[in-house]
């Protein structure tokens, strides 16, 4: 269905919904999604707003693809200004609720103002409304969608929720949907938490249409889906290993971040692999994975279903934890893992399962444990500051300091204002390993040389899923790059970086682009959609969108000098594996990158790159 051409926007303030059209000239200029929903979002807030201000927007947005037969069809975005980062922030995330809010006949929900008590938004088709949420305020997000489907008696509700991390605004707190899929990074839960919106609720049963020329979009949707089962990595390796897979791939190539980016190989990583989930527990002969998953829509089910050890020291005496739930993804099981130094999957499973639960960021989180360990192994912190001995390596310190910054108790408050606070509270912010606020990823940037520059440069902090140079760096996937090299580097970032924005905006999910390249998109995108939609074209789209984020990042205070990395990363050497006695090359690459985006030296976008992209 290419775009329903309606939009809902809910004022919060005053508690009403107002049907609005599409703007259809931006939809063609910016597709969809992540891309349509921030020009919405630049359009209608001043750039320097507080994030967590009633003055910030919201707004939950769609794809044209979202809802259709195309693969991985089931994405939205959660598109507003950061309160981590306090930059642009557009998270991603599965799940079916995407789809339903299409089913429902809505391409974008625009949330403005501040409710006066809680509320949640319940969507049936065209009907729209603010209910009382002061019963679900508090609950988490488990709680909230088993609640409101049994309110509605309706088991086929679909629901995007807070936990408690949202309410008390811990700056990295996520909208969960479907229990464990979440729109995670950025703190765009932080923002829902502070409008006082618990819940937002939705049944469609208006189904698809729209589609421009049905027969060539069948056509199109079958072809690229026999393209992803005959790929090794969508295929095979995501639908057996999850994204878990990476995790000995990168440890062996000696760039997988281990306590707190001290080291770039974790001695405990097979304990914590895809391979490990696989295996036989001792204690009960089960396996920790259950099965896979697949997101709405998805032919690659690259998704974790897992049960954890009853018998764990986290959860004996926690029966709810003991069900099949969402499992370990690679960046959740690397932040909560080798990110601190601790080998126990089980403390890990507890701690991502705490994550859905109430919503935060386990990537953000996690890292963030790594830097209070540090402080506390260099006696800046202490037991008594934390509540629990927090050396590298203890599982006990991770679930204790997932319960406290879950729920806000004690030391987790502090933990709760990520990283790059943390850090400079206690006087030390070279050990936050973050850009622009967002803590890295899985990915240890002087081992994969390519991932610094787009951690600098990504626009919404430091972001694996902005400009995933890693297929090429290191899978091969379209092509093989050198990951130790710097030359070449920001051709790849940029070309990456601009294609992904596509995917994005069209709704689907990025793990495709592992089979597939915007050559496999752009037939689905010009049998659905209205208008041509050349190569050229989609090209040209995802530049626009990456400057229209970079121009508002800058209009919010953002210069060249946030276009860097720790310390760490460019002056303390990998010490082990292939990548021993380098640093990250990022000096020599980003004068290269700014030059092949056509921004000047201070990182702004020149009149010429402005005017050829309609900016």
């Amino acid at each position: 269905m290419a775009w329903t051409r309606k939009i809902l926007r809910v004022n919060l303030t005053a508690g009403t919904c107002t049907e609005e059209p599409l703007n259809m000239q931006w939809a063609q200029d910016y597709l969809g999604s992540r891309g349509l929903a921030s020009k919405y979002l630049i359009s209608e807030i001043d750039p320097k707003v507080d994030p967590l201000s009633p003055d910030n927007k919201m707004i939950m947005a769609t794809g044209p693809l979202t809802g259709t037969m195309a693969s991985t069809g089931g994405r939205y975005t959660v598109v507003t200004k950061g309160p981590l980062t306090g930059a642009i922030a557009c998270s991603n995330s599965g799940g079916f609720f995407g789809a339903e809010m299409k089913f429902a006949g809505w391409d974008m929900i625009i949330f403005e103002g501040k409710s006066p008590k809680p509320v949640y938004l319940f969507v049936e088709n065209e009907k729209a409304e603010l209910r009382d949420a002061s019963h679900l305020w508090g609950k988490s997000c488990w709680e909230t969608e088993e609640i409101i489907k049994s309110q509605h008696q309706d088991p086929q509700i679909r629901i995007s929720s807070i936990g408690k991390a949202g309410e008390n605004q811990v700056l990295y707190a996520c909208v969960v949907n479907d229990l464990h899929r979440a729109a995670g990074r950025s703190g765009v839960g932080a923002v829902m938490g502070s409008k006082n919106l618990k819940a937002v609720a939705l049944r469609g049963t208006r189904g698809v249409g729209n589609v421009k020329d049905f027969p060539a979009f069948m056509k199109a949707t079958n072809e690229a889906k026999k393209v992803l089962h005959d790929n090794a990595v969508t295929g095979q390796g995501l639908p057996k290993y999850g994204t878990q897979v990476l995790m000995n791939v990168i440890n062996e190539i000696g760039a997988l971040p281990t306590r707190n980016h001290r080291d770039v190989q974790f001695e405990d990583a097979s304990k914590i692999s895809a391979e490990a989930m696989h295996e036989k527990r001792e204690s009960d002969g089960k396996t920790h994975l259950v099965t896979n998953a697949a997101c709405f829509g998805c032919t690659i089910a690259c998704g974790r279903i897992s049960e954890i050890d009853k018998g764990h020291f986290t959860v004996k005496n926690s029966p709810k934890y003991w069900g099949a739930s969402g499992g370990l993804e690679y960046e959740a099981a690397w932040a909560l893992g080798a990110a601190n130094g601790v080998g126990d999957l089980e403390a890990l499973q507890y701690a991502n399962l705490i994550c859905n639960e109430q919503g935060m960021d386990p990537i953000s989180f996690g890292a963030t444990v790594g830097a209070a360990m540090e402080l506390y192994e260099m006696g800046v912190l202490t037991a008594e500051q934390i509540g629990i001995d927090s050396p590298f390596g203890s599982a006990e310190a991770l679930a204790k300091m997932v319960e406290m910054t879950a729920v806000g108790e004690g030391f987790g408050k502090e933990l709760g204002m990520g990283s790059k606070r943390l850090c400079a509270k206690y006087g030390h912010p070279e050990l936050s390993m973050s850009v622009k606020g967002q803590e890295f990823p899985a990915y240890d940037s002087r081992g994969i040389q390519g991932m610094g520059l787009a951690y600098a440069t990504s626009n919404r902090g430091a972001c694996h899923l902005r400009g995933y140079t890693v297929a090429s760096e290191v899978l091969g996937i379209p092509v093989k790059t050198d990951p130790l090299a710097t030359d070449g580097k920001p051709e790849l970032v940029k070309a990456f970086q601009d294609a992904t924005a596509v995917f994005d905006s069209a709704g689907i999910c990025v793990f495709t682009s592992f089979a597939w390249t915007l050559a496999d998109v752009q037939p689905q995108l010009d049998a659905a959609c209205e208008g041509e939609w050349t190569m050229d074209k989609l090209n040209e789209v995802g530049e626009r969108i990456w400057n229209m984020e970079r121009m508002f990042n800058n209009a919010a205070g953002f210069t060249a000098k946030d276009d860097n990395l720790p310390p760490r990363l460019t002056q303390e050497p990998a010490k082990t594996g292939p990548a021993k006695g380098l640093v990250n090359g990022l000096a020599k690459m980003l004068p290269e990158y700014y030059q092949v985006r056509g921004w000047t030296p201070e990182g702004e976008p020149t009149a010429d790159t402005r005017q050829r992209l309609g900016l």
